[in-house]
């Protein structure tokens, strides 16, 4: 609603289009911004509604009542109506959420109303209009989304790249079914709208990071009330967009899956990517062992400076055999795994007796070819696979809390031991087509962010 009364301030009485202006949300029946001193009673926004989705056949022959005055109609349709008397006029506009109501004398322009109405009404995203290469991607403006039963709307400050992104814009991965199509699955900013239902854990204005199943690249997203987390004190909206999805999801898969346990050594693939160094300091954090792969030497010495006992490179050396060397031949407890097919023998070979190899991405393909089963059977070891975009809203709400409380609190400035986002760089929305370039040739160490217009234009 803030941005409501500021609509009504700055937009319509400020600039004298009209003389006074209120909001009425239509589900609440009653009205949610108005200018100073400007009442409008109860029956009127009611009668209000009731014009636009029963009785437009009515306004148009007789007019309207509005406190007390009649009003004739000039042009009334499902969006708005416009009605004057001797002094001046009224005018509605309707979106899906509220009613804008603004009375004006002879001289002004309420037509303005319905412009800034539609500019209130819709937001920039990132876009393509079919699947394919980077160049597809292009900003465009589409409509902006509305809370529904217990959800949050939140002003996008950040919001970070993930390879779910990428499969998705190449036609590989598309939204769950009722998620936002639009790309981004974790954002943070500030609480912009209550929906229905809400329990009023969050207020307006509040600084949120978001787990979401998609929208993300955009100036607003709705999301479960439950798939929101506070940012933590001292971080930054871009530090915080680097966390939900990447540290949540290696935290899913180290314990919720793998079942980490103190003393455990872990094999971590893509050691540098931001799953890759989240898991590093989680590893840490429950005084287990991390040991990584990569494919240069800058980013392995990034993931020693994140935490990382030991990496190694997997384009110029048999990480299997660095592995075993480096665990005096009992292997790894647990294995996270998202390059899939190619790694299968080097995996087994290094994993230890009763270990778990979690799989969560497929980067060199699902195909593999031999004996994998016999191998793994003589280990007694355990295949885990996992999704997190795909799980219902439930167990992210699970996954969500355990975090904020187990967590999340190492964020803050002066915690010991302190966990830190590692944030690779920052693109402007409008610069999404170089963002995903440069994740998709792998030059990122860490979290790849892209940052809202502080204004719409």
């Amino acid at each position: 609603m803030i941005q409501l009364q500021a609509l009504l301030k700055e937009s319509l009485i400020r600039t004298k289009h009209v003389e006074n202006a209120a909001a009425i949300g239509i589900n609440e029946r009653e009205v949610c911004a108005s200018t100073s001193g400007f009442y409008v009673p109860p029956e009127n926004a009611i009668n209000l509604i009731y014009a636009f989705y029963k009785n437009l056949l009515q306004v148009r022959k007789e007019g309207l009542y509005f406190k007390q005055k009649h009003y004739k109609c000039v042009r009334a349709d499902e969006h708005s109506i416009y009605l004057k008397n001797a002094d001046g006029g009224l005018i509605a506009v309707k979106t899906k959420a509220f009613i804008l109501i603004a009375t004006y004398r002879v001289g002004m322009y309420p037509s303005v109303c319905v412009e800034a109405v539609e500019k209130l009404g819709k937001m920039l995203a990132a876009h393509f209009d079919c699947p394919g290469g980077p160049e597809n991607l292009y900003v465009k403006e589409v409509m902006k989304p509305h809370p529904r039963e217990g959800e949050v709307l939140v002003k996008v400050s950040a919001s970070a790249l993930n390879r779910a992104d990428l499969l998705q814009r190449r036609g590989k991965y598309p939204p769950p079914k009722g998620a936002s199509d639009i790309l981004g699955l974790e954002a943070a900013g500030s609480v912009a709208g209550l929906g229905p239902g809400c329990t009023g854990r969050w207020k307006i204005g509040d600084a949120v990071m978001a787990l979401l199943s998609g929208g993300g690249q955009a100036e607003y997203v709705t999301v479960p009330e439950g798939h929101l987390m506070p940012v933590p004190k001292d971080i930054t909206f871009v530090q915080a967009a680097a966390i939900p999805e990447a540290w949540l999801t290696a935290f899913q898969l180290l314990h919720f899956v793998g079942k980490i346990q103190k003393g455990e050594t872990v094999l971590i693939h893509a050691g540098a990517s931001g799953v890759g160094m989240a898991a590093i300091q989680l590893v840490r954090l429950e005084n287990a062992i991390p040991i990584v792969t990569a494919g240069t030497q800058e980013k392995l010495e990034a993931t020693t400076n994140a935490g990382a006992a030991a990496g190694f490179n997997y384009k110029n050396e048999d990480f299997s055999e660095k592995v075993l060397a480096f665990t005096q031949g009992s292997g790894v407890d647990i294995i996270l795994d998202c390059v899939g097919g190619s790694y299968w023998e080097k995996n087994v070979s290094c994993l230890r007796t009763d270990g778990r190899w979690v799989i969560y991405g497929l980067l060199s393909g699902g195909e593999v070819h031999g004996d994998l089963l016999a191998r793994l059977l003589s280990k007694r070891g355990s295949i885990h696979t996992s999704l997190l975009r795909s799980r219902d809203k439930e167990y992210k709400e699970q996954l969500v809390k355990a975090f904020i409380e187990n967590v999340l609190p190492y964020f803050s400035e002066g915690a010991s031991p302190h966990l830190q986002p590692l944030v690779d760089s920052v693109y402007p929305l409008h610069e999404i087509v170089e963002a995903h370039r440069k994740m998709e040739e792998n030059k990122n160490i860490g979290k790849i962010v892209i940052e809202m217009p502080l204004k719409s234009p």
